[in-house]
């Protein structure tokens, strides 16, 4: 994991962000064939936004998160799960390879080396075990979201979402270590404080880097739009990729070395 993707001043911030949505969940656990007793490693968990609902479906999640501030609102928000937390980067877990049926990158597979941690998942997964790539993506069609969008663009004429709106389809096709992929999307409403929406705002890192100085003078701009409306309804889509890894004779050769205990 790019670990120069510092969240420790975000952390609680990004700890207002939405978790996924439940029906995308639901659908991902039955295409994998993910039931409860299974284990997950969910990598990039950051504030545990996509460990807690693992966990609360049955699952035993071992939630992989470099940074300590994100960590530490993690384990708060999975307290009472079957969830542990380990140090460590989506490219060399230090987990134990074939011991998961499933491993996860929420909002993170933008921020790795995704060469190196498709190998790293292959290792820890088991047999017929799936990888699975997911993004809470605004409905930029929404007319409050679209307001958003051109607020950001009036200061920012150029800017770019980067790899969290990209299909991750070439890049796990390109690993050779997975296939086919599956896609799903569900779309979904949040309903929170103008307050707690603008805090998620706050945790926007790629915004954050694209708008520098400006960066304040865009939040205030965003708020202002939403005015003293107290609470708004805002509309996402969960989508998801996922794949499952396949036989250990069909890896491409560079493949087989990898990180971690084996």
């Amino acid at each position: 994991m790019n670990v120069t993707w510092d969240y420790t001043e975000l952390a609680s911030h990004y700890d207002k962000r939405a978790e996924y949505s439940a029906r995308a969940l639901d659908r991902l656990c039955a295409a994998t064939g993910t039931e409860p007793g299974a284990t997950v490693a969910d990598i990039g968990a950051g504030t545990g936004k996509l460990a807690a609902p693992l966990a609360r479906r049955g699952l035993r999640v071992s939630a992989i998160e470099p940074n300590a501030a994100m960590r530490a609102f993690g384990i708060r928000n999975t307290r009472g799960l079957d969830v542990t937390w380990t140090e460590a980067t989506g490219e060399c877990s230090g987990l134990a390879a074939g011991a998961f049926d499933l491993a996860t990158f929420g909002s993170s597979f933008n921020v790795v080396n995704q060469a190196e941690a498709l190998a790293e998942v292959a290792r820890l997964l088991v047999p017929a075990g799936s990888v699975a790539c997911l993004w809470n993506h605004r409905d930029l069609d929404d007319p409050v979201q679209a307001r958003i969008e051109a607020i950001i663009r009036e200061e920012i004429p150029g800017y770019e979402y980067g790899r969290r709106r990209q299909d991750p389809t070439p890049a796990i096709d390109a690993s050779g270590l997975f296939g086919p992929v599956g896609t799903i999307e569900e779309r979904f409403v949040v309903e929170a404080a103008v307050a707690d929406q603008i805090e998620a705002w706050r945790s926007h890192a790629t915004l954050q880097r694209q708008a520098g100085t400006r960066f304040g003078a865009i939040l205030e701009a965003i708020e202002s739009a939403l005015g003293d409306i107290g609470s708004l309804s805002t509309p996402y889509f969960t989508r998801v990729w996922y794949a499952r890894r396949r036989p250990l004779a069909a890896w491409p050769p560079r493949a087989r070395v990898a990180c971690g205990p084996r």
